[in-house]
């Protein structure tokens, strides 16, 4: 239901904002309709200007050119009064003054004018040829907009499809909701008849129960705190096997921190023999000396870490009870972080006057310097940390070996405690990884850094790594796993007391007891069957039993058979080897006797018996040489264990052949174990570069998700920019629009006003035209 109620109120938001981005169109459209519309009204009052205008021009031609004649006239009536008598009467000479003073103020009123509508029609088109440009301005703006209104009613269709698809979607994902809806509450029906059921069923066992209780049980201990700490509390299996399932959790880690811990320490110490002075081209300081000394012992207090938790996972079983009082062997893992922590707090007076000798080197940089103070005041700061442990550790270890060592309300914070020790030691050892890699990029920069520096460093810093990878996968274990660690998990019913060893040992008796008790209760009663059926099942069972007696015994023997005749043919190789070379000695032998024989055989007979009795001797020594050849051996042994014969004599015993054989059968295994073990290398250094590969991978991978996100900000700050500028212009173009419509107001009754006082002109000249004619 929860489901659906998300649902609806996704759904509702999605059609509200369908219906903003619909009212938006809907705006946008109208504003670019009125647009449009007043861009063709503004084209039509142009042509309406342009019309009058030309209309005015004509007028205006046509005045010029009345104008023109009423000059010539004017002229002609001031030849025709020149020419007329000159004795004109003093009325006329008054009259014509007055009327050369009215066509001068005509003339010049004309020009005056002429110079006002040559200014007007000058304003005139001035401003026309403004309005068009702004015209071909606004135009182009309103191109731009239709595009920048086409691109988003492009863009609203895609929001509006995609919006369907989604109200599609989760149209269908509602009704398959709420079938689950209504399967849930069928299911919750039935679970709800099911507990009515239950509840009936423990009412009537309450009630059986309290029956027995007051008939049978005489004294209830439980309601008394002092007799309940006596009872044996129940045994809790899904506590003992989430307790197993945690240590060998926490084994896996231990494994991954201790393999760690050896490789930091031995990378470590080969470091100290290149760097600053390399001990193959000459002796390192005394300090180094001693401080390579005591890191080559790391083993003998980082394994037993490793060992002693392993006993500790191992006597954590399904049949065992698991609480800080009965792991006894939580005491010898402590011991050991004792004395791997007093280890941590030996070496640490030679790691930092290492680091100062480093800081004396001639080509120590003032980075480096400071690298190697931060080095410090960090191993300062992971011995500090190992120290805290030490004693937290400590403290728990403690109820096993002393009950009433701590109470159980302190349990809590202990554990507590402990695990924000673990979170500092994950922090102190980034922080020292984070400054060794700072500092193996500055070594990098000396000229005098070597291949064996380098490779040296890298495997270092692989080390720091897998460290801080171990520690903080411990914290991270520990902190989810605190609540489990602060519980009891053992007490007795009712009471808040402690479990002791004595207690959990009654336990589990008392609970294979019951156990053997509850199998030899329920043990069914075998079916009865008839007399002569039992018997023939008898007869063919005693004969069925002993066939296969009979059998086993006769592959026992068959077994030990195979065995011993394996172990003969063994022998028998070997026996056959050797008679080979016996045999190839023989012959060697006899071949020389034969040759003996046939030198004595061209003598004399005395000569003869002498040879054969010569022979004979020569037979007996030959045989004496050869047994004392098996003695006169001398072994070598060379530097990789290889062991080899030097026989004093030309020909080999018997027991040096089988002695050369075995040896070159174990050095063939020898070699093939320096494969294995090679190819293990080789291996090993390849999936260590495949991770480093992985690990610049995926630092590149997080530095281009970071620039991405960065572009995806400021490109909707450019979008929010270009917004608010398109409402800007939008509200400055009908600002303008308002103000090109007032002005042209304004010219409309400046022109009103100039054909006003055209008229009055016209009418003007007429009525000076028709005084002229009358006169």
């Amino acid at each position: 239901m929860a489901n659906v109620t998300d649902l609806q109120t996704k759904y509702s938001k999605l059609a509200q904002e369908y219906s903003k981005l619909r009212a938006q169109n809907q705006v946008l459209k109208k504003a670019v309709v009125d647009e449009q519309a007043s861009s063709v009204s503004l084209k039509e009052q142009l042509k309406q200007r342009d019309q009058s205008l030309r209309k005015q021009e004509q007028e205006m031609d046509s005045l010029s050119f009345r104008n023109q004649q009423l000059a010539k006239r004017v002229e002609l009536l001031q030849e025709e009064l020149a020419n007329r008598g000159d004795s004109p009467s003093q009325h006329g000479l008054e009259t014509q003054s007055v009327f050369d003073e009215d066509l001068q103020k005509k003339i010049e009123e004309n020009e005056r004018l002429h110079i006002q509508f040559y200014e007007a029609d000058e304003q005139h088109r001035r401003q026309e040829a403004e309005l068009k440009a702004r015209l071909q301005e606004l135009e182009k703006d309103s191109e731009q907009h239709q595009a920048v209104v086409d691109g988003l009613t492009v863009k609203y269709m895609d929001t509006i499809e995609r919006l369907q698809s989604d109200k599609a979607r989760l149209e269908v994902k509602a009704q398959t909701l709420e079938r689950e809806a209504k399967e849930c509450r069928m299911r919750t029906e039935e679970c709800q008849q099911q507990l009515r059921r239950c509840q009936s069923e423990l009412n009537r066992q309450v009630k059986q129960s309290s029956s027995v209780i007051q008939e049978k049980v005489p004294f209830n201990d439980t309601k008394f705190s002092d007799y309940n700490s006596l009872n044996v509390p129940p045994h809790n299996r899904r506590h003992q096997l989430k307790a197993r399932d945690l240590a060998g959790q926490a084994l896996s880690f231990i494994q991954d921190l201790v393999a760690a811990l050896l490789n930091f320490h031995s990378y470590t110490e080969q470091r100290v023999h290149i760097y600053p002075r390399d001990s193959s081209i000459e002796p390192i300081s005394p300090l180094n000396q001693k401080f390579s000394q005591y890191l080559h012992e790391n083993a003998a207090y980082v394994r037993p870490l490793e060992d002693s938790f392993l006993h500790l996972h191992q006597s954590i079983t399904e049949d065992t009870v698991t609480v800080l009082e009965t792991v006894v062997k939580l005491k010898s893992f402590a011991d050991n972080f004792s004395s791997y922590t007093h280890f941590l707090q030996k070496i640490l007076p030679y790691q930092l006057k290492s680091l100062e000798e480093e800081c004396e080197a001639p080509l120590c940089t003032a980075a480096l310097t400071v690298k190697n103070q931060e080095l410090q005041s960090d191993m300062k700061r992971v011995t500090s940390v190992f120290e805290k442990l030490q004693s937290y550790i400590n403290i728990l270890a403690l109820p096993s070996v002393r009950q009433d060592a701590m109470p159980q309300s302190s349990t809590s914070a202990v554990f507590t405690q402990l695990a924000a020790c673990l979170h500092s030691l994950h922090d102190a050892i980034k922080e020292m990884s984070k400054h060794y890699n700072q500092k193996a990029s500055l070594e990098q920069e000396l000229p005098t850094v070597t291949q064996k520096l380098c490779t040296t460093t890298e495997c270092l810093l692989g080390s720091l790594g897998s460290l801080t990878s171990s520690t903080g996968k411990i914290a991270t274990f520990f902190s989810n796993n605190l609540d489990f660690f602060a519980s009891s998990g053992y007490s007795p019913r009712g009471s808040t007391a402690t479990l002791n060893p004595l207690q959990a040992e009654s336990m589990l008796a008392n609970k294979k007891k019951a156990a053997a008790y509850m199998h030899a209760v329920k043990k069914p009663r075998p079916q009865s069957v008839p007399y002569r059926e039992a018997l023939s099942n008898r007869r063919i069972l005693t004969s069925s039993t002993e066939s296969r007696e009979g059998l086993t015994q006769q592959v026992q023997q068959s077994q030990e058979k195979i065995a011993r005749l394996e172990q003969e043919k063994e022998h028998w190789l070997l026996e056959a080897q050797l008679g080979k070379v016996r045999l190839e000695k023989e012959n060697q032998r006899i071949a020389d006797l034969e040759a003996q024989l046939a030198a004595a055989l061209g003598g004399s007979p005395n000569s003869q018996a002498a040879a054969a009795s010569t022979l004979a001797q020569s037979h007996e020594e030959a045989e004496k040489e050869q047994k004392a050849a098996g003695k006169e051996t001398t072994l070598c042994t060379s530097l990789v264990g290889m062991l080899c014969t030097t026989p004093t004599v030309e020909h080999v015993g018997d027991e040096e052949s089988r002695e050369q054989l075995i040896k070159t059968h174990y050095m063939t295994r020898v070699g093939e174990l320096t494969t294995q073990l090679q190819i293990s290398d080789s291996k090993a250094v390849h999936f260590h570069s495949e991770c480093r590969a992985l690990a610049k991978r995926l630092a590149i991978a997080e530095k281009s998700r970071e620039s991405l996100s960065e572009e995806v900000k400021l490109a909707n700050q450019n979008i929010t920019r270009l917004q608010d500028e398109l409402a800007t212009t939008k509200r400055s173009y009908e600002d303008q629009l308002s103000m090109m419509s007032d002005h042209l107001c304004s010219m409309n009754e400046t022109l009103s006003k100039q054909r006003e006082e055209i008229d009055t002109l016209k009418l003007g000249s007429k009525g000076n035209a028709k005084k002229n004619k009358g006169r």
